[in-house]
């Protein structure tokens, strides 16, 4: 069984008794590897190429490597670090993926793209599981299983481009897990992100239900990427019902943390606000909304409902008519601030977070 990800950050020499998974690494950490094997480190610059620019899957691929050089590679070392369990495919073209990790849990991730924009957009995991639990996402109901390294946060995004042969343009942190609950990974991931996979930190977008710890050390680090906050309501007693964080990092907290975040960075947040019909979705919410952002650097992002299920097959909210979501954007744009409504993607094949993961869970049991 390959190894899921090795310490090349200290003693390598013992990294050669398993196969070793080389995409999503570091080149530094490449070069460590195929330094321990005896090899120059002009190679470990040759297979970063082969990986990240051409998306190579197999050492077989990587031709200006000797005969030789891939067959030690070939014993020593594996491309991919994640398996691809299952991708379902809806008809707007939105890719879902559910990956294997070397432990046998599951992960999400999606492919999206929009008439729109010629980029690719991937939507990734950064734990499997997650302990928020808000009560309208069907994560929530997987528990949390544990955080995913690094290496298996970036390999979700090469493991889309090597399945779909396009160039993924755009990530988001916005499948499975909580990303500031596992900061020092995903921080870690977001700098291979722009330093092997070359996509920007402008391209890049991080979502939080309001980790207030995080969120100061995401300033810290001062990566030009867009902090996404999941909010949802702008009134905290509802907020702590659907999303429980809330009890922990009260609006009265989170909410200069996000304006300090914004003031430090120079960089507009956005507000993420999810549509749950008779639950977010009053014109008195609207309003609250509308004061809640007026002096703060942000855009508002409003999102429909995607229907999930508990674990007993119950749907859980349902989603406003269209003309309730158009009242509440009207309301909302009184504060001067960019508001759109989300556009879905996927709604044909499980696309909410987590619904793939459960459908498969389900079947396991």
């Amino acid at each position: 069984m390959a190894n899921s990800s090795i310490e090349l950050k200290g003693d390598a020499a013992d990294c050669t008794s398993a196969k070793v998974a080389l995409s999503g690494l570091t080149l530094a950490e490449m070069i460590t590897f195929v330094n321990s094997l005896g090899l120059p480190t002009f190679r470990a610059r040759q297979i970063h190429k082969w990986i990240y620019d051409k998306y190579a899957s197999s050492f077989e691929e990587m031709t200006d490597l000797s005969v030789s050089v891939r067959s030690l590679l070939e014993e020593k070392a594996q491309v991919g670090l994640l398996k691809l369990s299952h991708l379902q495919v809806s008809r707007d073209g939105t890719r879902k993926y559910l990956f294997e990790l070397p432990d046998g849990q599951r992960v999400e991730s999606v492919l999206m793209s929009f008439s729109d924009r010629k980029t690719l957009s991937a939507c990734v995991s950064s734990q499997v599981g997650c302990a928020v639990g808000c009560t309208f996402c069907a994560t929530g109901y997987l528990g949390f299983k544990r955080n995913l390294t690094s290496q298996e946060i970036v390999d979700q995004i090469m493991c889309i481009q090597r399945e779909s042969g396009k160039r993924v343009g755009n990530i988001v942190y916005m499948g499975q897990g909580e990303p500031l609950l596992n900061t020092e990974a995903v921080i870690e991931s977001v700098h291979t992100v722009i330093n092997s996979v070359k996509i920007g930190a402008r391209h890049i977008t991080l979502s939080t239900s309001g980790i207030i710890p995080g969120i100061k050390r995401l300033e810290e680090e001062n990566l030009p990427l867009t902090l996404a906050l999941s909010l949802h309501s702008p009134d905290p007693k509802t907020r702590e019902e659907i999303v429980p964080i809330t009890k922990k990092y009260p609006l009265s907290e989170l909410i200069p943390a996000l304006r300090d975040y914004a003031d430090a960075t120079g960089r507009r947040v956005t507000i993420e606000y999810v549509l749950l019909s008779g639950v977010t979705d009053s014109p008195a919410q609207a309003k609250a909304l509308s004061d809640l952002v007026r002096d703060i650097h942000c855009n508002v992002n409003l999102i429909p409902f995607n229907p999930t299920f508990d674990n007993e097959g119950h749907e859980i909210y349902h989603r406003p008519p269209r003309e309730a979501q158009d009242a509440f954007k009207r309301i909302v744009e009184r504060s001067g601030r960019t508001v759109t409504i989300r556009l879905e993607r996927g709604t044909d094949i499980d696309a909410a977070c987590g619904q793939l993961h459960n459908k498969f869970s389900a079947a396991d049991d």
